[in-house]
């Protein structure tokens, strides 16, 4: 930091000292300026005259309010107006005490709004100008009368710049403020919904697999002793839905790594072109699955192809737990115009009771990515029982702010 930097925030730290040597230049100046005549036609040669008393004080005076300028414009204009008021009528008006009525309305002008400037600057031009013309001892349109109304001008228009000038770069720093906890809120904004999305993958992943993992190891316990053949092919499904779960989670966390971390995975994220291989799982954990297509050849956007595997997936698992053991479940994928219509239905409660629009996390998780891709969900009983899950996404996707994926 320069010298020149550090005075300057020497000098904003202590206003009070900063208005008091600038309340002494100002007397000094009205001091050296009472001294001084010009003289000759021209006005170039200058002679030396001796000012009064009253006038000394009268700087004096004004000077000394200049002091607080900053704490009370208002009265310092007041003080200062008035000591120039007096000297204009009483004394000498080539006397320069008004230079302090200047300054203080200059600081006044600079500390509040246009309005109350023009009104504050009037009153002082007018006042301090007609009592110079009108009972000053110099002739009305002496130049030293003219003189009192230019200064006071000049001083209300320099402190209105001034504070116009402020106002403008406070303003651009609350632009640039504004826009940078935009940037801030934007990105936690997207933080949190790629959080969210971990989650739902996470959830959709983990309650699949388990589910499978629950049944077959259910049927191994119970043909263990009878039936050992049928228990170790329920075993292997069992090591193998453990498998896939652990890929699988082990893609979906490799999403958490930076770029040099060892291990990143490359396998693709799935999609409608596994969706046979999902149903053989769920036929081998004794949950009939029917499947029919007609979006062969149709070329998606991996955010709608992961979504629409996931909501089968999801769909597929909640029959599996909530629709019993003698449930059947129908998935349909079907391209309509530009959208891709994905549904999933099964032939009626069992055991338990089946999910109501909504409720629970799975359901959600699938209404909320099918949301994010401009899309709709529809989820709901069946009429003769059983429940359907039907999800209708575009084919191109869209952004909230209307842009394409």
């Amino acid at each position: 930091m320069s010298t020149l930097e550090r005075a300057r925030c020497g000098l904003k730290a202590h206003p009070l000292a900063l208005d008091a040597a600038l309340a002494a230049g100002v007397l000094v100046c009205m001091v050296a300026g009472s001294f001084a005549v010009p003289r000759g036609e021209h006005g170039i040669t200058w002679g030396m005259r001796t000012p009064a008393v009253l006038s000394l004080l009268l700087m004096l005076a004004g000077a000394v309010a200049l002091v607080f300028r900053r704490r009370a414009p208002r009265t310092v204009l007041a003080v200062t107006g008035t000591v120039s008021l007096v000297e204009l009528v009483t004394g000498d008006p080539r006397a320069p005490v008004a230079m302090s009525a200047v300054v203080a309305l200059y600081t006044v002008a600079a500390t509040t709004d246009r309005p109350t400037t023009w009104r504050l600057g009037l009153l002082t031009m007018t006042v301090l100008t007609a009592a110079a013309m009108l009972a000053g001892p110099l002739p009305w349109y002496a130049q030293e009368n003219l003189g009192v109304l230019a200064w006071t001008g000049i001083g209300a228009t320099a402190g209105d710049a001034v504070r116009s000038r402020r106002a403008v770069v406070q303003a651009i720093r609350d632009r640039a403020e504004r826009a940078e906890r935009t940037r801030e809120e934007e990105a936690r904004r997207r933080v949190a919904e790629e959080r969210l999305r971990i989650a739902r993958d996470l959830h959709d992943v983990v309650a699949h697999h388990i589910a499978l993992v629950n049944v077959q190891a259910g049927v191994a316990a119970h043909v263990m002793d009878k039936r050992p053949d049928q228990a170790k092919e329920a075993l292997a499904h069992v090591r193998e839905a453990s498998r896939s779960a652990l890929n699988e989670l082990r893609a979906t966390v490799g999403l958490l790594r930076q770029s040099g971390d060892p291990e990143a995975p490359t396998e693709p994220a799935p999609g409608l072109s596994r969706l046979e291989e999902l149903a053989d799982t769920f036929r081998s954990a004794g949950l009939p699955v029917a499947l029919a297509r007609t979006d062969q050849g149709t070329e998606l956007p991996a955010a709608v192809d992961l979504a629409a595997y996931r909501i089968v997936q999801e769909a597929l698992t909640n029959v599996q737990k909530h629709a019993g053991s003698a449930a059947r479940a129908e998935v349909s994928v079907v391209r309509v115009g530009r959208s891709m219509e994905v549904t999933v239905v099964d032939d009626g409660a069992g055991e338990a009771a089946v999910p109501q629009t909504g409720g629970g996390h799975g359901l959600l998780g699938m209404r909320e990515r099918v949301t994010a891709l401009g899309g709709t969900l529809t989820t709901g009983p069946r009429y003769g029982g059983g429940f359907r899950v039907h999800a209708i996404l575009p084919v191109t996707t869209t952004t909230a702010q209307g842009e394409p994926v």
